[in-house]
């Protein structure tokens, strides 16, 4: 990825760049690079464009944090257009749609990758207002315990008939399960190879 020929001067300067979804595949939108918004996009591995009308760069979700994070990129057969996969934070276009096409994109069972992506940020760019950089810097051990915690409130929750209350903590739950993850350097997919290993050794 960090050995692309990208022709600029055939296109003035500017090459489109087509956003598509890493996991489902659905476009996103299209802006546009020149070589210092490709290197910066590299570097950071959050999309940055050249904005025709600003004149300027600007990283995708610079304002509404919703970034794009780089999974892959490659470019077509001409030399002058970039396809950049993607693991998008929150919706992409700034009516609020899931794509600047007004397409939707992901259930809801895909945020989980978004939000894994956050958390992975918030592990290598920690920040004092974040709590879930907070949990990283106080140890496995803290954020082990929590997990232990949140687990042990859902089964309390468990018994009683607040569906509320319930879903808070498995929700509560769920977040903490993926920082422990996170912070032992195991990737969700490793944990869901094992469901399919165990289920296929069942056929």
């Amino acid at each position: 990825m960090n050995n692309l020929k990208i022709d600029f001067d055939k296109v003035g300067g500017l090459v489109p760049a087509i956003i598509q979804d890493a996991e489902s595949n659905v476009v996103l939108m299209l802006g546009y690079m020149n070589q210092e918004a490709l290197d910066l996009t590299l570097e950071s591995k959050k999309v940055t464009f050249f904005s025709r009308t600003k004149q300027r760069l600007w990283t995708k979700g610079e304002t509404s944090g919703n970034f794009l994070f780089v999974h892959d990129i490659s470019i077509d057969c001409d030399s002058d257009t970039l396809l950049v996969k993607v693991n998008p934070v929150g919706p992409v276009c700034h009516t609020g749609s899931d794509t600047c096409f007004d397409e939707p994109n992901r259930s809801k069972t895909l945020f989980i990758d978004q939000l894994r992506s956050i958390i992975k940020d918030r592990k290598n760019n920690p920040s004092n207002q974040s709590y879930t950089a907070s949990l990283f810097a106080k140890g496995i051990n803290k954020v082990a315990q929590k997990v232990g915690e949140e687990a042990v409130e859902i089964v309390i929750e468990a018994k009683d008939n607040n569906k509320e209350l319930f879903l808070g903590e498995a929700a509560d739950l769920l977040f903490h399960y993926l920082v422990l993850l996170e912070a032992k350097e195991i990737e969700l997919d490793e944990v869901i190879q094992v469901l399919i290993d165990r289920h296929a050794k069942k056929q």
